[in-house]
């Protein structure tokens, strides 16, 4: 019965020991903990102890910052934003919380707003191609295509072998109708990765611009080759055929894009008969 209580006595001690050493826990080893579990994707668990950084210590911008990504991570955008604003008004000199609210906001379809925060990121850290890309980015979809055209250039000036710029850029030419320059892009991606579907596909489409339809068909079945289930190519292709007086070819075409799901108006079916 004696040994029992002793034993009773020597668990409550050893629990008492472990509350006293989660109090004493700083706002530090709160971040460090948090930083464990966000890099094992937990998320959830990184907010809490990014919380409890916080509370610790008030004004702990990296932990805002942290807390931000996590929640953008679990897409909580709006309570991302809010935390990369806190931190920067904590500390409204590191570019990377800029570039992390610009991206939150682009999810929230707020493109001025991303604009604003990778201009911001750009002018702190000059060198960032990936702010000047996303910049670029958020430009081309208010069809800006001059600025998307000029971020896309700094983008490639400062990291040449990334592929994604020079197919946006030629995308922004393509609809300013320099077709020319846009199939110089086009190419050059395809030259960086040379099983780049979507590549082929554009520049496909600018050559059926300028009237070289015997280069386009080739750049959409190459594509075709590359993804099977890219329907625009086959679309395309068919329009291709179609100009051509091809039209049993225009007509295959045509129904394997509306097998995948693209919709071919009824007039150009019309013109396979």
């Amino acid at each position: 019965m004696k040994r029992n209580m002793v034993v009773f006595i020597l668990v409550i001690a050893c629990l008492h020991s472990i509350s006293l050493s989660q109090t004493r826990k700083s706002a530090t080893d709160w971040f460090e903990s948090a930083n464990t579990k966000f890099e094992q994707n937990d998320y959830q668990g990184a907010i809490t102890d990014y919380t409890k950084a916080i509370k610790l210590k008030p004004d702990y911008t990296e932990a805002y910052g942290n807390r931000g990504l996590a929640k953008n991570y679990l897409q909580d955008f709006h309570g991302a934003i809010s935390d990369y604003t806190k931190a920067i008004g904590l500390n409204p000199d590191i570019a990377d919380i800029y570039f992390n609210r610009g991206i939150a906001k682009d999810h929230i379809k707020d493109y001025l707003g991303a604009i604003e925060d990778y201009s911001k990121a750009v002018d702190l850290k000059p060198d960032s191609w990936e702010a000047w890309y996303n910049r670029g980015f958020e430009k081309l979809i208010l069809e800006n295509y001059q600025g998307a055209i000029a971020d896309y250039s700094k983008t490639i000036s400062l990291k040449p072998d990334y592929t994604k710029a020079y197919i946006d850029r030629g995308t922004a030419r393509q609809q300013l109708q320099d077709y020319r320059g846009a199939i110089a892009d086009f190419s050059i991606a395809i030259g960086l990765k040379p099983n780049y579907a979507d590549a082929y596909y554009n520049r496909g489409n600018a050559k059926g611009k300028l009237k070289d339809l015997q280069g386009a068909i080739a750049d959409y079945t190459m594509a075709i080759d590359l993804n099977p289930e890219l329907a625009q190519a086959y679309y395309g292709r068919g329009i291709g055929y179609l100009r051509l007086h091809q039209k049993s070819k225009a007509r295959t075409d045509f129904t394997r894009a509306i097998e995948l799901g693209y919709h071919v108006p009824q007039n150009i079916l019309d013109m396979c008969k």
